[in-house]
């Protein structure tokens, strides 16, 4: 177990090192969605947690709740699109693999 075994546990601490900053900028990372022509935006981090909701005020009508409840579900699925297009959402490795940082 000389040189070969000693390269990979190098290798390997290197990799971990590496995915552990990927982890860091993608639990930093904000990304916001709309609907209603801006009328609700969402902002949700790497980590999928939901930071912040906007309404604007016209968009409220106490007669169709209904409606605001799917303005605000639609503005997040459209943040969270945006999070599992990003290519900076799975590491390649060589060989082919890939190892995805969002579920």
């Amino acid at each position: 177990m000389g040189s070969g075994y000693s390269k990979m546990k190098k290798q390997a601490k290197l990799m971990e090192q590496q995915l552990e900053t990927v982890r860091t900028e993608m639990k930093n990372k904000q990304v916001s969605g709309s609907a209603g022509n801006g009328l609700v935006t969402v902002v949700v981090n790497g980590d999928k947690e939901l930071l912040e909701i906007k309404i604007k005020p016209e968009c409220i009508d106490t007669s169709d709740l209904e409606g605001l409840q799917d303005l605000i579900k639609a503005a997040c699925d459209d943040a969270y699109s945006k999070l599992s297009d990003d290519p900076m959402n799975s590491l390649s490795l060589p060989g082919g693999m890939s190892l995805p940082f969002l579920s």
